[in-house]
């Protein structure tokens, strides 16, 4: 009973608009004022064990990487060679806004910026070009879910440090599904775009114009460069990783493109606070929420039930999935991640996973949940920047979220996927 009226509580409250840390910290604040079942300090000293972790340092970092890169010209470059890789093919605008999100993914590691980014530029260019705005904005959307997925990845970052695993080895295992699901929200995209007349890209392809484009955006793309080969290759932490690429974003924009102001700087520093702020604020609230749900054995229930599927992979896989997914339509996917994270993982290892596949379907599917109805965060950025129907969105989304649900099945039944790369680096 306890369970099911904290669960239709928070429900209630993420759905009368109050932000999800404050519903988090709220109810196991009254829980302890009515029933005298803890220290009411057990709130803030939840919330300092929650933000208590060192690679969580690594967050900031990487969020004003991507900030002092779209400080400078390194969006418009990216652009422009995601567009000649697009060349002639059918759809080519919503064909570019999936690569130049590709692209990003390995910039900044976060799904919100990546929808605020790319949309702001590419969303009214695909209207002028005649695609629908709802269509517009879930391109953009679900293009965003790669951000979280292709390292650096903010998600992967605070599922390690929750679940104790290896930042490298989620970054690696992270490559093949981000790039598989890339190439498959592409087909669609075209699959789409042949049904609907959508228009091709402007410029045909070719190896001088492509020379030319990498050579524009060389600079730009030896961030992602940096970072992937130096956590990989052992040269240095997530941590370092986040501070050296920072460093050498400001020396691009500032020095070698010279299109940084001083302005640009104080501007990306200042919405870098805020995000960090806005995601920091989730993590520290996770941590008495979590703690709320141990206390009333929910977090057990959940990991006794999913277990009763284990003598199945197809039923298991069903199983969790459904957790992920009902999971994210109402909560945060940082959230999600603390609180339920450490949970799903050593069920699944239980039922025969290994912990980084296991750990790399729960991101992925909480990431999806972030362009779903009714609190999809990117969903909501990109029907606002688009001006279009919430409900059009969604419907618009449908044949996108079901593509990434394919490839959860696939991450989870075919574990070279998610484990081939970590091991040929030897990081398993």
């Amino acid at each position: 009973m306890d369970i099911l009226l904290l669960s239709v509580s928070l429900i209630c409250l993420i759905l009368l608009g109050a932000p999800i840390a404050l519903a988090m910290i709220v109810l196991p604040t009254i829980y302890i004022l009515i029933t005298d079942a803890a220290p009411l300090l057990t709130v803030p000293h939840q919330m300092y064990e929650a933000l208590a972790r060192f690679p969580l340092v690594a967050i900031p970092f990487f969020m004003l990487t991507g900030e002092l890169m779209n400080s400078s010209s390194v969006t418009r470059r990216i652009l422009r060679l995601s567009s000649v890789l697009v060349g002639k093919m059918r759809g080519g605008l919503a064909q570019v806004n999936m690569v130049a999100s590709l692209f990003f993914a390995g910039m900044n590691g976060s799904a919100v910026a990546d929808t605020a980014t790319i949309g702001t530029v590419m969303i009214p260019t695909m209207k002028d070009r005649g695609y629908s705005a709802p269509y517009a904005a879930a391109i953009t959307a679900i293009g965003s879910t790669i951000g979280g997925i292709i390292p650096p990845s903010i998600a992967m970052i605070v599922l390690a440090s929750v679940a104790n695993l290896s930042v490298g080895a989620l970054f690696a295992g992270g490559i093949l599904p981000g790039l598989l699901i890339t190439f498959m929200l592409m087909f669609v995209v075209w699959v789409i775009a042949r049904r609907e007349g959508h228009e091709r890209g402007e410029v045909a392809f070719s190896f001088a114009a492509l020379l030319s484009a990498l050579s524009a955006a060389a600079l730009a793309l030896s961030v992602p460069a940096i970072l992937i080969m130096g956590i990989l290759g052992g040269w240095f932490s997530s941590v370092e990783a986040g501070a050296i690429t920072a460093a050498v974003a400001f020396f691009i924009g500032a020095v070698a493109y010279r299109d940084m102001s001083r302005k640009a700087v104080i501007q990306a520093l200042s919405r870098t606070v805020r995000l960090s702020g806005s995601v920091f604020i989730i993590i520290a609230a996770a941590g008495p929420f979590s703690w709320l749900l141990t206390r009333l054995g929910a977090l057990d229930l959940l990991e006794a039930w999913l277990g009763t599927f284990a003598g199945s992979p197809l039923a298991f896989a069903a199983a969790l999935l459904l957790i992920v997914f009902v999971a994210g339509m109402f909560m945060d996917a940082t959230a999600n991640i603390i609180v339920l994270g450490p949970m799903l993982i050593p069920v699944s290892v239980a039922a025969g996973y290994e912990p980084i596949q296991a750990a790399l379907v729960v991101v992925v599917g909480f990431l999806l949940g972030t362009v779903t109805p009714p609190v999809g965060v990117c969903y909501f950025t990109a029907a606002a920047v688009a001006g279009a129907r919430l409900d059009r969105t969604a419907i618009a989304l449908l044949p996108f979220i079901t593509v990434e649900i394919l490839v959860l099945f696939l991450m989870l039944l075919v574990a070279p996927l998610t484990l081939a790369i970590p091991a040929w680096l030897g990081l398993l």
